[in-house]
């Protein structure tokens, strides 16, 4: 089990299948941490930072195939996504892990298209819940 520490500038995947729905814009972004010790000279990323990751996307959930819009957020990260020995600012440190979980809330629905009247009609699910990984290039530091 992977136990790298997570820093800024390293990347938050979210899965593309969100129960029914599927992203169609890249799944990926940036994260930023706010710890004052660097890890390989960039901040590290605190217990906390992960839930300022907001990533606007497009996706569909057939039937509903003209894209909607929507925002991914991180819910909960897993236990082994944050350290049990390492801290700093008196808060633990993220750590690689296993998966995730995410929430995509629905801001535009999803559409299809009526065939008889030719109007589209919205989806009406408007949440979503997935799971993530973080992609890091940390093989150095780990909590031990």
């Amino acid at each position: 089990m992977s136990t790298e520490l997570i820093k800024t500038g390293d990347i938050v995947m979210f899965e593309i299948a969100v129960g029914a729905a599927k992203i169609i814009s890249p799944p990926t972004i940036p994260i930023s941490g706010t710890g004052t010790d660097t890890v390989m000279f960039t901040k590290g990323c605190l217990e906390g930072d992960e839930k300022k990751v907001k990533l606007p996307v497009f996706y569909i959930s057939p039937p509903y195939v003209i894209p909607g819009n929507a925002l991914m957020t991180i819910k909960k990260l897993n236990k082994d996504q944050l350290s049990k020995k390492t801290k700093c600012d008196n808060k633990k440190i993220i750590l690689k892990g296993s998966s995730f979980d995410t929430e995509m809330n629905v801001t535009v629905p999803a559409m299809k298209v009526n065939e008889a009247t030719g109007v589209p009609e919205p989806s009406t699910t408007m949440k979503y819940s997935g799971k993530g990984n973080f992609i890091t290039t940390n093989t150095a530091v780990t909590d031990g």
